[in-house]
């Protein structure tokens, strides 16, 4: 099985491991690969018949990887390269006490782990996008339903009471708490319509409604608020927070593509969108915010950014990420930003980065996800379905523990209306 269907919740999700004489070609070379990057990575990655590898593996305490059962490892990796290694961790081929420490060593040094004559083949090697990842107005709602319309009840298990699912800002993130973490969502939030110069009678758009916080932030400061989403559920409970906190008359909130929103705003507010818009897509997006900005008005963005330079070099592949978790997303770099901008009026003013503190948030929704299987397995999500979230929350959370990923809050208008 190759892809996952809207409404799956686990079960037999996983493709077989690959078999027949190309596959055990590559499964060897992969196992090479493998034993020669972990031999320099500072992890203990212990095999069943006692090998263990890692850059001072004998040393303690170093991240533990454990591998089950390498012969299945290294078919999945030699088959499909890191969409592989991550479905081995779902299938049980490998784990570890605290997966997110082993992922964060292999992303310090994910330009190093594969030889660069193997990376420019990486194209002949590697599977392409499907052609859902175009970011058409007809793939995108799929898309966006596959991942956000699982279950408003999963979402409530792990987040908090804001439910806010993006990078919250902490005034320390050294002392990121469950208990503080609520307030920093509202903290990110503030500042971002505070940078789009929100206030009473702004007219606000905003692109990716979530469940409704922004909005109900943005009509307290006497906004008036027309949000789009295209996911049916966030819908549903966005509009019920919306009117239980009683700014229904203030706010708007529909079922729209971004690109079918038509009129004038004085900001534009969109919090880790342009991430599920797609590099094929970014000249349109820019275009239209340029087009829905009124005069003198700001459009204040918070965005998931990774290097320029990993950014090309892995537009044309497949990720476990798209695969399993968000099809047809794709991460800009903040050049693509910048170029992307430049070919409309609208222009980067100013750019704030905490990447730090997305390691932090995503650790607290791992944690809180890790300890809620009761909960999933009744709401009908099975083990196969906690272990790929556990991987995509460890996965994403070592991008930024390791400064691979950055998320930042940018700020574009036109420079010609702002002296």
């Amino acid at each position: 099985m190759n892809s996952l269907c809207l409404d799956t919740r686990g079960g037999d999700l996983l493709p077989s491991v690959p078999r027949g004489p190309r596959a055990r070609l590559r499964a060897r070379a992969a196992a090479a690969l493998f034993r020669r990057a972990v031999a320099r990575l500072p992890v203990r990655v212990e095999f069943p018949d006692g090998t263990i590898l890692g850059a001072g593996a004998d040393a303690q305490p170093l991240p533990r990887m454990i591998i089950r059962d390498p012969d299945s490892l290294f078919a999945r990796i030699g088959s499909q390269g890191l969409i592989g290694f991550g479905e081995s961790y779902t299938a049980g081929d490998w784990t570890a006490p605290d997966p997110a420490a082993v992922l964060t060593a292999f992303a310090r040094e994910v330009d190093r782990l594969i030889p660069p004559a193997l990376q420019g083949l990486r194209r002949v090697l590697l599977p392409s996008p499907p052609e859902r990842d175009r970011g058409t107005v007809a793939d995108a709602q799929a898309n966006i339903a596959h991942h956000y319309d699982l279950s408003n009840e999963m979402f409530l298990l792990f987040l908090d009471r804001t439910m806010t699912y993006s990078s919250a800002l902490f005034t320390d993130v050294a002392a990121a708490s469950w208990e503080a973490l609520a307030a920093a969502q509202c903290r990110k939030i503030d500042r971002l319509l505070d940078a789009a110069g929100v206030g009473a009678g702004s007219r606000v758009l905003e692109i990716g409604t979530g469940w409704g916080e922004l909005c109900v932030r943005a009509a307290a400061r006497g906004a008036v608020v027309h949000s789009v989403t295209l996911s049916r559920r966030q819908l549903e409970l966005a509009r019920l927070r919306v009117a239980a906190a009683g700014y229904a008359d203030g706010v708007h909130i529909e079922l729209l593509d971004y690109r079918e929103v038509r009129g004038e705003y004085d900001a534009i507010v969109s919090v880790e969108m342009i991430e599920a818009v797609g590099y094929r897509q970014w000249p349109t997006y820019f275009a239209r915010l340029d087009a829905r900005l009124a005069p003198g008005g700001r459009i204040a963005l918070q965005a998931i950014t990774m290097p320029h330079e990993r950014m090309l070099a892995t537009r044309h592949t497949h990720t476990w990420i798209q695969k399993y978790i968000f099809p047809g997303g794709f991460l800009p770099s903040t050049e693509a930003v910048e170029t992307a901008a430049a070919r409309t009026r609208l222009r980067v003013r100013e750019r704030f980065c905490f990447g730090p503190h997305y390691a932090e948030t995503l650790r607290l929704w791992r944690e809180r996800f890790d300890t809620r299987a009761p909960e999933l397995e009744a709401l009908g999500f099975d083990g196969t379905f906690r272990r790929i979230w556990q991987f995509y929350l460890a996965y994403s959370e070592a991008g930024f523990r390791s400064g691979y990923l950055d998320v930042q809050q940018i700020v574009l208008d036109r420079p010609e209306e702002h002296p």
